[in-house]
């Protein structure tokens, strides 16, 4: 069975308050800091059921495949040996799937998500895709969900082998914050890996790739969800995100080591690296 949906009440104590601000971006708006987190919240309670769908109209379907780049990358174990993941900002589960998929039945996966109303989806697609498995493939009993703030953790320090986060971490309000949570329920040899839209390398597409966000997007939004605002956030929080190189300074700053980052697609996302040593 997958571990029913809760608040775990296991917490250690952050190291410092990571420099908490007195305001935050919210897309292209400063809000106040205590503001952003029910916000953001909102804006995914809105687009939950519809999340996946919006993706692939986005993307044309390449999130599908950045996201199998980052679990290849990240290469989870084959066979019994235990590999816990901790996967952030999980959402609708592609992630956990994938990692469970390309494991062996040594690896688990505890999915986090602050948004009950995405953890929710995630749990019942995954429930779905777990019906229609064959028992020689099954991932059954190797995934729990828990609804958790990624600036606060309700884990215990040195949980994890692997911390995952995909198109999560600029939607936080503290960004320092949840690296050094990150960083905190790793294991020592713990790798961290996150994956999330960047700044693109190629000159003359970055307008093109304006153009189509701040129209096409919010538009799309309107038709298949009711609402394009959400659309709008998330298209500007792309774009106050820092780019590869500042977000690589901001993880190895959190004290991981080995950091590195590739670029997809043009640098329209980066995959980061990184390893508590």
């Amino acid at each position: 069975m997958v571990a029913a949906m809760k608040p775990s009440s296991e917490h250690s104590s952050l190291p410092g308050d990571g420099g908490a601000p007195e305001t935050a971006p919210f897309g292209y708006r400063t809000v106040d800091a205590r503001e952003k987190q029910s916000l953001v919240n909102d804006v995914f309670a809105k687009v939950a059921s519809r999340y996946d769908v919006m993706n692939d109209l986005m993307s044309a379907g390449l999130h599908r495949l950045w996201k199998d780049d980052m679990v290849a990358w990240l290469a989870p174990p084959k066979g019994a040996r235990p590999f816990h993941v901790l996967d952030v900002a999980g959402g609708t589960g592609d992630i956990a799937q994938r990692i469970l998929e390309k494991g062996g039945e040594g690896t688990e996966v505890t999915l986090s998500d602050i948004s009950p109303e995405m953890a929710g989806e995630g749990l019942r697609r995954l429930l779905d895709r777990q019906a229609k498995e064959p028992a020689s493939r099954s991932t059954r009993g190797r995934c729990r969900f828990t609804v958790g703030n990624a600036e606060q953790l309700p884990f215990k320090d040195c949980t994890f082998d692997a911390y995952t986060i995909a198109f999560g971490i600029r939607n936080v309000t503290n960004i320092d914050r949840a690296l050094a949570e990150a960083y905190r329920v790793l294991k020592p040899g713990g790798r961290f890996m996150c994956l999330e839209f960047s700044e693109v390398d190629v000159p003359g597409l970055s307008a093109l790739y304006d153009a189509y966000s701040f129209t096409a997007i919010p538009a799309m939004g309107k038709i298949v969800t009711g609402d394009g605002a959400p659309y709008r956030y998330l298209v500007e929080s792309i774009r106050t995100f820092p780019n590869q190189e500042a977000f690589k300074t901001m993880i190895v700053a959190a004290g991981f080591q080995r950091v590195k980052y590739r670029n997809l697609t043009a640098g329209v996302v980066a995959i980061h690296s990184g390893w508590r040593l």
